[in-house]
């Protein structure tokens, strides 16, 4: 399918699917959404400790380098695994150019790390922040009580029924640790249901630039 790279609402870019219609990020910005519903309503609660977090779409890397920037602002150590199926070329990453759009380049060796850096491999990105990249369907997770937190950022629903459903969602909860948390952009009644239905307490919170709500579910 055919991808290109736009420009999005707060001035950062992402990868749009022609076909379907979809961005890899909020059109009305892709740095804002990241920002408010994996930092804001998931990362911060675990600022100033251990945390194990589990990327459901690595896609361009931005969840996983502003992960890296607010951890070492708020003294967390991380260790972070993206799942992504159909991985983006290092050569569109560089056309996003995230790290000046974060006014990161005090950290550019290590964000450039995390993207030429070979997959299904720990890799320590710095002293506090381990990354793994695993290239598979989500289907195919079977971790077990491993995840203080997961950022659940698949195409939507819309495009991917598939990825939002009963099944997968009991994946999530198997691969999560108790107390842990779930965070997604994503607020459909239908979504909702699912991680109801395999054991989750879920709470709608006011969500990014562009949606009125996301979801929060905790094991």
């Amino acid at each position: 399918m055919e991808r290109k790279i736009i420009t999005t609402g707060d001035g950062s870019k992402t990868i749009q699917i022609s076909e379907w219609d979809e961005q890899y990020h909020s059109k009305h910005g892709a740095v804002q959404e990241a920002y408010h519903v994996f930092i804001k309503h998931g990362l911060s609660l675990f600022f100033g400790k251990k945390v194990n977090v589990l990327e459901i779409g690595f896609g361009t890397g931005l969840n996983a380098v502003i992960t890296y920037i607010e951890s070492k602002k708020n003294n967390t150590e991380v260790r972070y695994t993206g799942v992504e199926a159909y991985p983006v070329s290092v050569e569109e990453i560089q056309q996003l150019d995230y790290i000046s759009e974060l006014k990161a380049e005090e950290f550019q060796k290590d964000l450039e790390k995390m993207h030429v850096s070979p997959w299904e491999s720990d890799i320590l990105i710095s002293e506090n922040f381990i990354l793994n990249k695993e290239q598979k369907l989500f289907a195919d997770i079977t971790d077990e009580n491993i995840f203080d937190l997961v950022y659940f950022d698949a195409f939507g629903a819309r495009v991917q029924p598939e990825l939002w459903t009963e099944e997968i969602f009991a994946k999530m909860y198997h691969a999560m640790k108790k107390h842990g948390v779930l965070v997604t952009y994503a607020a459909k009644g239908s979504v909702r249901r699912a991680m109801i239905a395999v054991g989750f307490e879920v709470e709608r919170l006011p969500g990014p630039p562009g949606k009125r709500e996301m979801l929060r579910a905790r094991k």
